[in-house]
């Protein structure tokens, strides 16, 4: 007899609401993640609570008032939103839960216990296509945290990260198929970005991830765990399935703070790119699943207004997948498919 399951989908947060009191607690959660900012707890502390957070804060929070709606902030709203379309494809009780903010893992699991109490597994999809310690491990592990905490009585397991999995990557082409019908001179592939020393830090190896020479296209069982070569992947396989001429698209990362990060930087390619010839410009952000701040403000506002500045002509962010048919069949599969002999997906 099988078990009874669950879902829980997991994504990254946002604050309560625009005003600076609940950016700032926010913020200061986010921020103070050791595997975010991964400096010593107490200089962590000074940095984050002493001079990050008290400066960002304000600018955050007008930030957030651009793409805030009527139901809340956008990345909430629109994983609700999948929650609601995926339950249409599957009887199991499915939850939400954010990695910073509300609804916490806590809730969530307390929710589907309520919805029912005989639930024997809860399959996690963290909603992070590529392997991060700021994003997909430190999902993982708060959730393994609370779940430890708590004795839940159900078992915990997670869906891998999906980078490369062909049905990711066909919703992700078919999301963007529209979109090249434009007349356009470039996609810009833009990815979060993140430090190169956690890069280094993932590296199972020790000596492989921007020690060796093209790292990322020598294979090496440190690709598992890293970002920089499943973005690459993820490009390469989406490039593919659309049949994009090499000329026609590059990779940036965006949302640096600071220095040491991942290059090129978008906002400096959307300077660059009218001076080369680059006038009718697409911007696709694969890292999320999900529009947020990254993608609303600081690309399809910010981006566009920098692209325009510098002489280009068009500039259209093709949105996140949000709830795309194909993004949504993706996921039911990913559940239906799991089974005792077809774990794949499955990380324990």
């Amino acid at each position: 007899m099988s078990s009874k399951k669950a879902v829980l989908l997991m994504n990254l947060g946002s604050p309560d609401s625009t005003e600076v009191k609940d950016v700032k607690k926010y913020l200061n959660e986010f921020l103070m993640d050791g595997r975010v900012i991964d400096y010593p707890y107490l200089f962590r502390k000074l940095l984050v609570q002493g001079i990050i957070v008290p400066f960002r804060s304000p600018k955050s929070a007008e930030a957030y008032k651009k793409i805030w709606t009527d139901a809340g902030s956008p990345l909430v709203v629109l994983t609700k939103q999948l929650q609601v379309a995926l339950q249409e494809k599957l009887s199991l009780p499915i939850e939400i839960a954010m990695r910073y903010g509300n609804p916490s893992p806590e809730m969530a699991f307390d929710k589907l216990i309520e919805r029912d109490p005989e639930i024997e597994e809860v399959i996690a999809i963290p909603l992070y296509p590529h392997y991060a310690m700021s994003s997909y491990e430190t999902a993982v592990e708060h959730a393994k945290a609370t779940f430890a905490k708590k004795k839940y009585p159900f078992k915990l397991i997670f869906i891998k990260p999906f980078y490369n999995e062909f049905r990711y990557i066909h919703a992700m082409a078919e999301n963007m198929n529209a979109y090249l019908e434009k007349d356009y001179d470039h996609i810009l592939f833009s990815y979060h970005g993140i430090p190169e020393r956690h890069i280094k830090k993932s590296d199972i190896t020790g000596k492989h991830c921007l020690e060796v020479k093209n790292c990322c296209t020598v294979p090496s069982e440190a690709h598992n765990y890293c970002y920089r070569h499943q973005c690459f992947e993820t490009t390469k396989h989406i490039a593919a399935t659309l049949r994009l001429p090499a000329l026609k698209y590059s990779i940036a990362f965006q949302s640096r703070l600071g220095k040491g990060w991942l290059q090129p930087f978008t906002d400096i390619r959307l300077e660059q790119m009218p001076k080369e010839g680059i006038k009718k410009l697409l911007v696709i952000c694969p890292a999320f699943v999900s529009d947020c701040l990254e993608t609303l403000e600081e690309i399809a506002e910010r981006g566009m207004e920098t692209f325009l500045e510098g002489g280009g002509e068009e500039f259209t962010m093709i949105p996140c997948l949000n709830t795309h048919p194909m993004w949504v069949e993706a996921l039911s599969d990913w559940v239906n498919g799991y089974n005792e002999t077809n774990r794949q997906m499955i990380l324990e």
